[in-house]
Order: structure tokens, then sequence, then C-alpha cells
């Protein structure tokens, strides 16, 4: 209900610069939206998970209407802008892979989960692949299944910060988890991949990550009693985390598995304090 394009949220809430933007991975609604927002406050660094020569390689695609499907549509918006973010911007470009360890300022580490070195380079020929192909039909086969793979091609990043962790898995859903120690998952607070559809987590990734707060971002159409839009917020999967102790949060307002739905809000803040006190709160729309 409190939906706003990123640009014209940081506006609104007073935020004058970007110390970092992480592109988790190459789909529309995890992508487009950074855009607009670098262009008007640009990054002091971009995270991407491309090769950077392959990114400087990069055209833009067109679209045909012969064969074009609003899924289809979406996703070549998404190359296109991606395109754009990683060669319109001056600032430095890495790309993190699993296992590198990157300290962003005091008390504050974060560690690559993924993807892993084999995940990165097998999402990057499977885009040469696509940018290469000449024959039309061919093509829509090769959009179409790299579109299907994206997600579990996402950027895993635990935070920890003064001995709180958190999880930030983009879109991973259950079968992108299956190379890492279940140890190196555990959690304090999580954001459950793909939006709490089905195939989000299982029950044994809950267990291993055993998290005190999961963050669900959710597309409810307006809330209840509409629709949820793409299955998100799968209530199998939201009873699942509620039975083992976590809390629940939603970025839209779907209801929990007790039928609780939170209030009408723009965003989610976390405030974590000594000794692992962390207090989630629901940021009101602004008058």
């Amino acid at each position: 209900p409190g939906r706003i394009p990123l640009d014209q949220y940081l506006s609104l809430r007073g935020v004058d610069h970007i110390d970092l933007m992480a592109a988790t991975h190459v789909h529309e609604d995890h992508l487009c939206g950074l855009l607009p927002a670098a262009e008007k406050l640009p990054p002091a660094a971009l995270w991407q998970t491309l090769p950077p020569e392959f990114c400087r390689s990069m055209r833009t695609l067109d679209i045909p209407a012969e064969g074009l499907t609003p899924s289809r549509s979406k996703f070549l918006r998404a190359l296109n802008d991606y395109r754009r973010l990683c060669l319109g911007q001056s600032c430095p470009r890495h790309r993190p892979l699993a296992g590198m360890e990157l300290r962003l300022c005091r008390d504050l580490l974060v560690r690559v989960l993924g993807p892993s070195r084999a995940q990165a380079e097998k999402l990057a020929s499977s885009c040469r692949a696509l940018y290469e192909e000449a024959d039309p039909s061919a093509f829509w086969q090769r959009l179409d299944q790299l579109d299907v793979a994206m997600n579990n091609y996402s950027l895993i990043l635990l935070l920890e910060y003064r001995g709180t962790r958190i999880l930030l898995p983009g879109d991973t859903n259950y079968m992108g988890y299956g190379g890492l120690d279940p140890a190196s998952l555990r959690a304090d607070l999580f954001k459950v991949g793909h939006h709490g559809q089905r195939d989000g987590i299982s029950a044994e990734q809950i267990q291993a990550i055993a998290p005190r707060a999961v963050v669900c971002c959710a597309s409810s159409k307006r809330g209840p009693p509409g629709p949820r839009r793409y299955n998100s917020a799968d209530p199998a999967i939201l009873q699942m985390m509620a039975d083992s102790g976590a809390r629940l949060y939603f970025s839209d307002c779907p209801p929990g598995p007790d039928g609780a739905v939170p209030p009408p809000h723009q965003a989610l803040t976390f405030t974590v304090g000594a000794g692992g006190a962390m207090e989630g709160t629901y940021l009101s729309i602004p008058d």
C-alpha cells in the first residue's frame, strides 16, 4: 500500500548519498529501481555479479514484438537497465564471489556466501551465449532459460555487526543453498529468498539459519482481501518460520500465520544494539 519508487523514497527520507549499491541479480523487481536512484545519487561503489569485461561488451537488446510476453519484456528491460547501471557509473565496480570477506566499516563485516566462482562463470557463459545468439527462436529459448535460472545466481551476503548476523540471499531459493555449509547460514535476521514463495526455503534450512526475525518482501496486491501476487508470502512457508520461533515482518501488508496484518508502511528499519538486541519498526507513510 505504501509502494514508492526507490529514488523517490530516498529523497523523501532525506538520504543524500549512497555508499554502496548491490545489484543482487538481473531481474526487473531487484534491478530496475536501482538505475534511477544511481543516476540521482551516484553510489561510491557498486557490487554486481558479471565480469567487468562482459559488462563493457553488453549492447542494448532490442525488444521485438514477435514472441514477446510480459515476463520476457520484464527480463529484457532488466538486462538493458543492468547494462546502463554498470556502464553509467564512474565508481569502483566489484564482483563479490563466495569466500570473500569485506569490512565495510568499523564493526561491520560482510561475508560473501554466493555465487560461487563456478556459478559466476556459468552465469557469464549463459549471458555471453544470449548476446551472441542470432537466431530469433534460439534467442527466446536462451532468454527463458536464463530468466528461470537467474534467482540462484543471486548474491548471498552475510552481514555481521557486533555479533548480530543478517542473511541477505537475494532471490535464492532452497535449491541455491546446496553447496553451502549449513553452519555458515546461521543468522539472527533473515530476509527470506524469492519473496517467501513456496520454493524460498526448506524446513532444514530454516533450522540451520535459526533466525530470531524474518523479513518477507511480499507483493500482496494492496493487501488483504486481495490475492497474493505471484504466490508471495506462501502461508505454509510463513507458518514454518513462525513455528521455528521467528518473528515475521513484511515489506508489504499480507497477514502472518496468526492472521495479524502489519499497518500500511513504506519500509522496515532494524536497530541492532548491544548484546544482540534487535528491534524492527515499520516506517509509516508520511503525510
